[in-house]
Formats: structure tokens, sequence, C-alpha cells
């Protein structure tokens, strides 16, 4: 039997978004989790093979364009935060794609100053979320819930707080993406 077979998340992939900087441990953790878990992940920034720096100073190259990016060709999007979606979520083809893994209903996980995109996006309206209290006020407005817990999952959303929450984060991603793939079977 193939290794593979083994992995949670075999066969399914995931759309992380990049830009200059993000939060360099909230795309790395969680990107190097997935895979581990058996997840083919993309990381998409405006440019295709752009090098991005994160806030620490850490370097991403992307993947992919994000404007050649569509929800349908992924099981998940993971929003990391920094300074980065502040600039992102400006961009209508970012909140379309959100809209995209939101009409689905599949996950969208967003950490720290992450939950800028979806709030965006407009996707937060009665879901309970939490993120960087320093957002806690553009969540509520966005007509979210707020609730200050290391993670909060309801429906396909999955939110946390900072990067001492990446552990549990990434769980409860790996597990709700499970659930999703399963739910389809």
């Amino acid at each position: 039997m193939n290794t593979a077979d083994n992995l949670l998340l075999h066969g399914q992939s995931a759309l992380i978004l990049t830009g200059d900087i993000y939060e360099d441990l909230e795309l790395w953790y969680p990107k190097l989790r997935l895979e581990e878990a058996g997840a083919r992940v993309v990381v998409a920034g405006p440019q295709a093979g752009a090098h991005y720096s994160g806030k620490h100073g850490y370097p991403c190259v992307s993947d992919a364009a994000i404007d050649q990016m569509h929800s349908e060709s992924f099981n998940a999007l993971v929003v990391p935060g920094g300074f980065m979606p502040d600039k992102l979520r400006r961009d209508p083809v970012v909140l379309d794609l959100v809209r995209g893994f939101q009409a689905a209903l599949k996950p969208i996980a967003a950490i720290c100053h992450g939950g800028w995109i979806p709030i965006s996006a407009g996707v937060y309206q009665g879901v309970r979320v939490t993120g960087s209290p320093g957002i806690k006020d553009d969540l509520v407005n966005a007509g979210a819930t707020y609730v200050d817990a290391e993670v909060v999952v309801d429906q396909n959303h999955i939110t946390s707080r900072r990067p001492d929450d990446l552990p549990a984060f990434c769980r409860a991603l790996i597990q709700v993406m499970t659930d999703w793939a399963a739910n389809l079977g």
C-alpha cells in the first residue's frame, strides 16, 4: 500500500494566499502541516514566481498568480495574517475567489489579520469567528460574532487569533477538510 494512501488529506488541495509583509509563521506552518497530511498546496500571490517578504523577513516565492486561481480547483483556502491581507482585500479578484469557496461551502481558514479578506468578501455575516484583537471591531461590524479563543470553527470557517494558536488552527483545518471530503462521498 502506498504511504500517501494513509494520509488524511491525500487527494485534496489547498490554496494559500501570499503577498508582501505576510505573517511568516501563519503561512509556513499551515503549508507544511497540510503537505505533511498529504494535501497538495499552492501558494498564490499577485504575481506567479514573485518573491514576497514576510513580516519577519522570511521569503516566499509564489507558485501561481491569484488571478489564475479558481475555487473549483481546491478543497480549502488559507488566509495568513500580517499586513498582506489589508492590500489583497482591495483586489476584486481575491474577493470573488473567497466568495467562490463560500458558495461551495469549502473550508476557509483565516488567522490573525487574515480575517480582513473574508470580511471584505462579505462572507462572515452571522458566523462565529476569532481573529487578532486588532480586527475585532472589523469582524463585529461585518456581522460576525467575535469569540476570544485559540480556534473557532463555524460551518466551513476556521479562524484563529495569532501565531501561538497555529497548532490548534492546523488541527481544526485538517479536521474540517477531512470532514468536508467525507461528506462528498
